[in-house]
């Protein structure tokens, strides 16, 4: 609660009395509904892995790495899930660099609880050799701007990242079966996360004991609030965590009224996440098709306008860069040339069969094939 009380310190009295009365009226200082949420924005990286979530002005990026460790000795077949962040001063000068602070601790906290003990990552897969190797998946996630309710935008990020992460593909060889062996992502294709549900983290905020409560508080109505509390919940409905903070207390009521928003708003925050990684994937493969498209050179040993057509269009040019029109059109020109110099040389055959004297010295045509067949090979 440190960054909370800084920020109060630097709000003057009218500031927060404004807010106030503009809650009291249902009103927030930003236009929203009070129980309406800012608009998310979510983008990838080039690597896999790398998240970058807007939630308003709250900015946070999440990245996702893993090693190869030896397992706990009380559970030698399970991989582990740990999850770092770091305040930057340049986000919010209440942050302090180096140690994290109570702030930090506590965004990790709420996040890890809510990954680890609704077991939405299947750790047994990340075992590799019981009890002597398994992958220690890393979330680190970055604030870049502090805007209000960074636990949401952090937790966004980190199950965006856990989507789009992929971990090298391992064997085990040699004659005792104990030699592991990690494969390049050139070798063989990375291998991505079971993830069985998505947690979301939806934060609730109270001003007076008069249960004034709205969803989604921003940087200016964190430094005013009495109570706060963070439903993890699924799209399923199930809930994962639940963490209440502040000195307000909360009655029955609220509790189940904040479930019902919770998990109406899980529902379309878990449909925007799943849009967004759907289009990476689909871009990925994009990328990875024209990163294994090779230069495809058609040997056509003609003379004059054909063996132009050859240096323009073929030599040095891959597929990939043709597109089907093209395609089409050249290879009809390719062969209505074709059969034009097919019939000048049997023209010229014929007439040196009647006993004429003329004959095509110096430009006779040895066509030897064209481009039949376009076939790509990927792996």
């Amino acid at each position: 609660m440190d960054a909370r009380l800084t920020n109060a310190w630097r709000m003057t009295v009218n500031e927060k009395k404004f807010i106030e009365t503009a809650l009291a009226s249902d009103l927030r200082i930003d236009g929203r509904n009070p129980l309406e949420y800012r608009k998310i924005t979510i983008k990838f990286g080039r690597e896999d892995g790398s998240s970058e979530v807007q939630l308003g002005q709250t900015h946070v990026m999440g990245y996702v790495t893993s090693q190869l460790v030896q397992p706990y000795r009380d559970r030698p077949n399970e991989g582990s899930l740990s999850i770092f962040t770091e305040f930057s001063p340049m986000a919010d000068p209440s942050f302090e660099p180096g140690r994290p602070g109570e702030s930090a601790v506590e965004l990790g906290r709420i996040i890890d609880r809510g990954l680890r003990e609704s077991r939405a990552v299947d750790t047994e897969s990340l075992c590799v050799l019981a009890g002597k190797l398994v992958w220690a998946i890393r979330i680190d996630l970055h604030i870049l701007d502090n805007g209000g309710n960074l636990i949401d935008a952090a937790n966004i990020a980190a199950l965006a990242a856990l989507l789009t992460f992929r971990k090298p593909e391992c064997t085990l060889e040699g004659e005792d079966g104990q030699q592991v062996i990690v494969y390049p992502p050139e070798v063989k294709e990375p291998l991505p996360l079971i993830v069985h549900h998505l947690p979301i983290a939806v934060t609730f905020a109270f001003f007076n004991s008069e249960h004034t409560m709205v969803v989604d508080p921003n940087h200016n109505e964190e430094a005013i609030i009495r109570g706060r509390m963070t439903i993890t919940v699924n799209a399923n409905g199930d809930i994962c965590a639940i963490q209440k903070a502040g000195g307000l207390g909360v009655t029955q009521s609220d509790i189940m009224r904040c479930l019902r928003l919770a998990s109406r708003n899980a529902e379309s925050i878990t449909k925007k996440i799943k849009d967004a990684v759907e289009s990476y994937n689909t871009e990925r493969a994009l990328r990875k098709i024209k990163r294994l498209t090779t230069p495809v050179a058609v040997n056509v040993n003609v003379s004059g306008d054909v063996r132009e057509l050859e240096n323009n269009f073929f030599v040095h040019k891959g597929i990939s860069e043709l597109s089907r029109d093209k395609m089409e059109r050249l290879k009809l020109e390719s062969e209505e040339r074709c059969t034009n110099q097919s019939n000048d040389i049997d023209g010229g055959l014929r007439s040196s069969e009647q006993g004429g004297t003329s004959r095509r010295e110096g430009n006779a045509t040895n066509f030897l094939g064209g481009p039949s067949s376009w076939n790509i090979s990927t792996q």
